[in-house]
């Protein structure tokens, strides 16, 4: 049998292999990475290092280390970067898919209280090789390290903060009650949304809400201009407390949902839907004040309880005129933080119960880091220099 010189594969990386065999894997999928990132990069800019062409869309801007955890061991990669911030090598993306996905299965199996024993076997079927119960509760152990870590990493500044609750099952001394999981995310400095922390308690609402933002200030939250959040029991309290005199957006996807209650007839539920809606889109706050105690007089009579109630409680959801307009679309609800709740919900719905508050932390902690991960390494959710437009 006759071989073809004719393999695609560098030299250099064929006489590593020949060499180290099985212990060459690291540095040659370090080398691969590092290549097929670059070759995204100069696609993405439309030349390569030097070019000059009109097709050019950025430049390059060095590389940032980045080490990373796989099954062959730690890897330190050099990640491309570009001038303007909206680059991700997706090679990069698609390499960590598989071990994320990992992580939040044995997080998954951890928290059902699935025995070492099995997580074992179930993984030996993912990844086609063996691991020891040893390793298992090795492994969860050091996840239950990388999730605190990260609960507890410095914060900086952020300029929009969202906060949002929801509540999952939780036992408790044998009874089955409703724990609080809190959820913080912001905005910071290059414009990219980050989840700040999550926290669950049984506790008393307030008092969990204090303690939290507490917390997140204590780990270097500053410069925050505008808090975004539905009126949760005891937020405003808990916020006003902490922050102080920052102003603070009530959600108008919930004041939208609020007001239905209090719409007297269903025939008037669409009609009185399109009358907020115009107040909250009204180009400035003027505007809006003045379609707003037109809607308050309209109502006065035929739905006085509606009227009484869009006088109260319409205006905390008019502070965003106060902010840019090319920002006040996505500072003016909680939305955003729905992808958050529908990833924690239908992770929970696999658990359905949790034994304890941790287990319930560690899958929400789980879930909610690989997302903020995904927006950091994304493209700008707010552009800052659109504040003066």
């Amino acid at each position: 049998m006759t071989y073809e010189n004719d393999y695609s594969i560098p030299k250099e990386v064929l006489e590593q292999i020949c060499e180290e065999g099985f212990d060459a894997l690291p540095d040659l999928i370090r080398i691969m990475l590092n290549t097929a990132m670059q070759i995204e990069r100069h696609k993405h800019l439309g030349a390569g290092p030097y070019e000059r062409t009109p097709e050019r869309r950025g430049y390059a801007n060095g590389y940032k280390p980045k080490t990373v955890s796989t099954r062959v061991g730690k890897i330190a990669l050099d990640v491309p970067q570009v001038r303007e911030g909206d680059f991700y090598p997706n090679s990069l993306e698609k390499g960590l898919r598989s071990e994320r996905a990992l992580k939040l299965a044995l997080a998954e199996m951890y928290v059902q209280g699935v025995s070492t024993r099995k997580v074992a076997a179930i993984t030996e079927r993912m990844c086609g090789f063996s691991v020891s119960s040893s390793q298992v509760s090795k492994a969860t152990a050091e996840l239950d390290e990388q999730l605190q870590a990260w609960r507890d990493r410095p914060l900086g500044h952020t300029k929009y903060l969202y906060l949002d609750a929801r509540y999952e099952k939780v036992r408790q001394e044998g009874q089955v009650r409703d724990a609080a999981v809190l959820l913080a995310v912001g905005v910071n400095h290059e414009g990219k949304r980050e989840v700040l922390g999550v926290s669950v308690s049984l506790g008393e609402h307030e008092v969990h809400w204090r303690s939290f933002l507490q917390r997140l200030v204590a780990r270097g939250l500053s410069g925050v201009e505008l808090i975004i959040s539905d009126a949760h029991s005891g937020i405003k309290r808990a916020t006003r407390a902490v922050f102080g005199g920052v102003p603070w957006q009530r959600c108008q996807c919930h004041l939208q949902r609020n007001a239905q209650a209090y719409v007297p007839r269903q025939s008037m539920k669409a009609t009185v839907a399109s009358d907020i809606r115009a107040i909250f889109n009204a180009p400035d706050r003027q505007e809006a004040d003045a379609l707003l105690k037109k809607t308050v007089a309209k109502y006065a009579q035929d739905a006085p309880r509606l009227s009484s109630w869009m006088e109260e409680n319409l205006p905390e959801g008019l502070t965003v005129f106060a902010f840019p307009q090319k920002h006040r679309r996505l500072i003016r609800t909680t939305n955003g933080l729905e992808r958050l709740n529908r990833e924690i919900r239908r992770r929970s719905r696999v658990a359905s119960l949790f034994p304890n508050e941790a287990s319930c932390l560690r899958l929400a902690t789980a879930v909610v880091m690989e997302i903020s991960e995904d927006w950091q390494t994304g493209r700008a959710y707010i552009r800052w220099e659109s504040d003066s437009e």
